[in-house]
């Protein structure tokens, strides 16, 4: 069975909107958009989360964050599982392959 590979595309300045609404600083999002720039503007979901969570963003904003960029409760559900296991282990056996294209 082959893996299935989810993409979610939004615009910079769209996920600027997103970020300023959850609370995000401004100087926590100009340093994330560094980080897409440096990773040619692609970001495995999990890497993402990891990332807001890094810059003080709760869980439940970076839910808010996730949801109002597209992605699906299945797909949410399934990423903030593996940052969690991540969390757990930072060895994982696994990476959920939901990407997120900046734009």
């Amino acid at each position: 069975m082959a893996k299935r590979i989810d993409s979610f595309d939004i615009s910079r300045s769209e996920l600027r909107k997103v970020l300023v609404s959850a609370g995000m600083a401004d100087r926590n999002i100009m340093a994330l958009f560094g980080m897409l720039d440096k990773a040619h503007k692609h970001i495995n979901a999990v890497s993402f989360v990891t990332i807001l969570a890094r810059m003080g963003l709760d869980y439940d904003k970076a839910i808010i964050v996730l949801r109002r960029m597209g992605l699906d409760d299945v797909t949410i559900n399934n990423v903030m599982e593996m940052v969690d296991e991540s969390k757990i282990d930072s060895e994982i056996g696994r990476v959920y392959d939901a990407t997120i294209d900046i734009g």
